[in-house]
């Protein structure tokens, strides 16, 4: 029924617009990213930023905890366009879109118990230390 639909506002010429954030109207609330906030954390379930192995990398960037913020996806997708932030995913397939330095690992069980994917992290948090270890403002 839709396809039909489709195929005749196309033949009157009439562009039909697509939203990016459907979910908006359902009454969801965008998120804000606090001006304090250094990395995000992107996992279909975020850890908690007290496991040992997430604060041995936040102890590597410098970071505490409140300048690190935790979301899902679906999450990162409620944040405006225009954030720019470093990245941090984990267990993801695809990279996030936001701008800034993205870092990418398996899930934290997989990363807990597989050397060589430490070794491409730290080499990953090596490689973007200039956007880890800089005082920068965010756009």
């Amino acid at each position: 029924m839709s396809s039909r639909r489709d195929w005749l506002l196309q033949q009157m010429g009439i562009t039909q617009y697509t939203l990016r954030r459907p979910r908006a109207l359902h009454g969801e609330v965008s998120i804000s990213l606090p001006e304090q906030i250094r990395l995000i954390i992107v996992a279909e379930t975020p850890p908690p930023l007290t496991d040992p192995l997430i604060r041995d990398v936040l102890a590597a960037l410098l970071m505490r905890e409140h300048e690190v913020m935790a979301l899902t996806p679906e999450q990162l997708a409620m944040l405006p366009d225009d954030t720019r932030c470093p990245s941090w995913c984990l267990g993801l397939a695809e990279p996030v879109a936001i701008d800034g330095a993205q870092l990418a690992s398996p899930v934290l069980a997989e990363l807990y118990h597989n050397a060589d994917a430490k070794r491409a992290l730290w080499q990953q948090i090596t490689h973007y230390e200039s956007d880890f270890f800089t005082d920068a403002a965010r756009s």
